[in-house]
């Protein structure tokens, strides 16, 4: 009789219900792309269809701008959404690169040092771009896009005294930007590129008074060729509590 394989022996031996857990740091077998190694890649989602008339409103603005703020509560597509039109635009050969960035703010705690390399400390805030981004073209293509350059993840404070041409720009969690990172990261827009800030006023983790994205869409949404999409509790795709809760808390 042939020797069981790895995954025959592990279903085998694990109890009923119980799933395997890994750990965000040691030994070296996490990563923010694959979980764990040998971790198999996913079948990527070909089309995605909006869900709700505010996601709709927000696909044509994505088409249509060069710049779009997507303002709405957790749970509308907004991140999702975005980084779907930015991998459909360089799977198009629209651009030639990627850039997805967020704020490196703590929600409320304090994780303190993390260790390893700039990747490393940046990837437990990155992991929300990381998922999309696998469940759009596959863990196996991503990782070459970004071994080749071609998709970027960075933090905010990256992004200064740069100009970023022939790409295609996500700024998420921007609820956690003041005002004058908005300033700087919206500066940084070149030619033939389009950028997407994402963000939901109503949930920013910095202090109050701070955050810069409610007032910055205020005055761009005065700016012709730009576009500032404001999603409701109606759009929400998650569980359905998600949408009841946040009308209470």
């Amino acid at each position: 009789m042939g020797k069981k394989s790895k995954v025959a022996n592990y279903r085998a031996n694990r109890a009923p219900g119980v799933e395997r857990v890994h750990k965000l740091f040691g030994a070296g077998d996490w990563d923010p792309l694959g979980g764990y190694q040998g971790h198999r890649d996913q079948s990527y989602v070909k089309n995605v269809r909006p869900r709700s008339e505010g996601q709709k409103r927000l696909m044509e603005a994505i088409e249509k701008h060069n710049l779009v703020l997507a303002i709405g509560p957790a749970g509308t597509g907004k991140t999702y959404l975005a980084v779907t039109a930015a991998v459909e635009a360089f799977e198009k050969g629209k651009v030639e690169r990627i850039i997805l960035s967020r704020p490196a703010v703590e929600a409320g705690e304090k994780i303190g040092y993390l260790p390893g390399d700039l990747q490393d400390k940046m990837a437990p805030y990155l992991r929300p771009l990381y998922d999309a981004l696998n469940d759009r073209m596959g863990i196996k293509r991503l990782k070459s896009c970004i071994e080749s350059g071609e998709i970027e993840i960075a933090p905010i404070g990256y992004m200064r005294g740069r100009t970023l041409n022939n790409a295609y720009v996500v700024i998420d969690e921007a609820q956690n930007c003041t005002y004058g990172q908005i300033k700087m990261i919206v500066s940084r827009l070149g030619w033939n590129s389009t950028m997407i800030i994402t963000g939901d006023p109503d949930q920013s983790d910095l202090l109050d008074g701070i955050s810069g994205l409610r007032d910055m869409a205020a005055k761009l949404e005065k700016v012709e060729g730009i576009a500032v999409e404001r999603l409701k509790e109606v759009d929400i795709v998650r569980h359905p509590l998600v949408a009841k809760m946040l009308e209470v808390i």
